[in-house]
């Protein structure tokens, strides 16, 4: 496939340099992304450089991912505000080799072909880097008129608030520049991307490959997504959304993009899959006919968690959400695993009841007012006679029904539903 005609109608490229394509439809060509190892997980704000990669080697071409190990202990100004806090090379290598491990899900690490991924890490060629040696090699090329034009550069320095930007900032693009220029001499590195933030530091690597090696390196970005309200991608209100599954459960993950607007699904379908563009407008066409079937949001969060995680783990979270959101089974309800049932109950009211009256049994009347569910037995008479409580996914008929240890799932929880859609979690301890 022609890589920028791909990239092109899925809307991921905000601005290239002149002689890109033709650079790629030359010859088999590496590119790199530089990536930030302040965490030991991506997070889905790396998803868009991370399948900028990926279809660059289905392209025919040698991805680098590289990670910002030195980078990551200086900070980078670009759309930021404040430096952020630096981190000791024990944690940037920990974090290093999970990044590898989430990043093989995307690329081929592991074959003989010679468009194989490799993961580089700046800190190696950096750190011993002499800073005597650094500004003789490499700043002497680069003006400081040159460096203070960067829209990034400018827009730290004029802001009104904050305390401006420090030398260690401000020598950010130089050192980020060096890596392009590094890995030009190292591994015929031709071309950079990133995000549209990202240009100006791309651009210094670019200039001093010309400056020094009087060679041709060019630059490639993606926008920067945004959801259709305005709110920024990839944060919901517990924070990021992570690609650990230990930081952000595959329910929670499938969700995110389940929960995706019309707008917003039709753009991140091209942008977050490998689906064929026939494939997406058969989809979009589909939404607009049939908007309710939201078929656009079913096949994105799909195609997206079935790529990050497993067709396992997609399967559980469409049994989940049909527990939460649909007609769930009472029986897929007690098959789950209890961390399976405290992903899918994340966020829903809990309290905790004694194990012993439990154990002695209960009548439902009672446990509804003593766990606070409605704020008294009247109440709480007149819901179960109108058929509105659940317990585990099952209505109960009368308030002659009683709960006893038989109730419980994974021999520690009661779920009660309490209309269609609030449900409370009963820890029994």
């Amino acid at each position: 496939m022609n890589f920028i005609e791909e990239l092109q109608w899925r809307g991921m490229i905000h601005d290239s340099m002149p002689g890109t394509e033709a650079q790629l439809n030359k010859e088999m060509t590496s590119a790199y992304v530089g990536i930030d190892p302040t965490a030991d997980s991506l997070h889905i704000g790396h998803l868009v450089s991370v399948m900028m990669l990926k279809h660059f080697q289905l392209a025919g071409h040698k991805p680098i991912a590289l990670v910002g190990g030195a980078t990551g202990m200086i900070g980078d100004p670009s759309g930021k505000s404040q430096e952020r806090n630096l981190l000791d090379e024990p944690t940037l290598r920990h974090n290093q080799e999970c990044l590898k491990n989430q990043l093989k899900r995307f690329l081929d690490f592991e074959t003989k072909a010679p468009n194989v991924a490799e993961l580089v890490n700046n800190y190696d060629w950096m750190k011993d880097f002499s800073f005597l040696a650094f500004i003789r090699d490499v700043g002497k090329h680069i003006t400081v008129n040159y460096m203070m034009a960067k829209e990034s550069v400018k827009k730290r320095i004029s802001a009104e608030s904050g305390e401006g930007m420090s030398f260690t900032e401000f020598t950010y693009q130089l050192v980020q520049g060096y890596d392009f220029l590094h890995l030009y001499r190292t591994h015929n590195c031709r071309l950079q991307m990133g995000g549209s933030d990202q240009w100006g530091n791309i651009t210094t690597g670019t200039e001093l490959i010309r400056r020094i090696e009087g060679g041709d390196a060019f630059a490639l970005t993606c926008p920067l997504i945004k959801k259709a309200d305005g709110a920024k991608f990839g944060k919901t209100e517990k924070g990021n959304v992570w690609l650990d599954p230990a930081k952000t459960s595959p329910y929670q993950f499938y969700q995110f993009w389940l929960n995706a607007s019309d707008e917003d699904s039709e753009k991140w379908i091209k942008i977050f899959t490998l689906l064929t563009k026939d494939k997406i407008d058969e989809l979009i066409t589909l939404q607009k006919v049939a908007p309710p079937q939201r078929a656009l949001q079913k096949k994105l969060a799909e195609e997206v968690t079935c790529l990050v995680h497993s067709r396992a783990d997609y399967d559980f979270a469409v049994q989940a959400s049909e527990i939460l959101f649909g007609n769930g089974a009472t029986e897929v309800l007690k098959n789950l695993s209890e961390n399976q049932l405290l992903q899918v109950m994340e966020g829903v009211p809990s309290s905790e009841y004694s194990k012993t009256i439990i154990n002695e049994g209960i009548d439902i009347v009672t446990f509804l007012a003593e766990t606070s569910i409605l704020p008294s037995k009247g109440e709480a008479r007149k819901m179960v006679q109108s058929g509105g409580i659940s317990i585990n996914k099952t209505k109960v008929e009368g308030v002659d029904y009683k709960l006893d240890m038989r109730s419980l799932l994974n021999n520690k929880y009661i779920l009660i539903q309490k209309g269609k859609k609030n449900y409370y979690l009963v820890h029994i301890v």
